[in-house]
C-alpha cells in the first residue's frame, strides 16, 4: 500500500480525505501508520498549517520523487513482461499501471 500512497501522491500535494478515498479498502489506521513510517523515512512531507478546522496536506520529498520513478519504472516494465506472458498463454490481469503511468506524465 505504501507504493500507492507514494504514486498517487507524485501529482499533488494531498488531504488524508483524498488518500483515503483513492486507496479504496485502507483503514484510517493503516493509512495513518503509513504516512507516518514514509514521513520518518523521508519519503512524505507532512505540512500542518495549524487552522480550525484542521488543515493538513501530504507531498512527496525530493526522495519520494526519486523513489517514484522507480516505482514507474518497474511498472512498465512488469506490464510489459505480463503482455509477454500473456502472449504465450498465461493469463496475467494488470491492474492500476495506466493511472500510475498517467500521473507520472502530469510531472513532466
Amino acid at each position: 500500500m505504501e507504493a500507492s500512497i507514494i504514486c498517487y501522491l507524485g501529482a499533488h500535494k494531498r488531504r488524508n480525505g483524498e488518500l483515503r478515498r483513492h486507496l479504496s479498502g485502507i483503514s484510517q489506521k493503516v493509512l495513518t501508520q503509513q504516512l507516518r513510517e514514509l514521513e520518518e523515512d523521508g519519503i512524505v512531507k507532512r505540512t500542518n498549517y495549524g487552522t480550525v478546522p484542521p488543515k493538513v496536506v501530504y507531498s512527496l520529498t525530493e526522495s519520494g520523487y526519486s523513489l517514484r520513478h522507480i516505482l514507474v519504472d518497474l511498472s512498465v516494465w512488469g506490464e510489459e513482461k505480463a503482455k509477454e506472458f500473456n502472449a504465450m498463454g498465461s493469463n496475467i490481469v494488470i491492474k492500476n499501471t495506466s493511472d500510475l503511468i498517467m500521473k507520472e506524465n502530469e510531472n513532466e
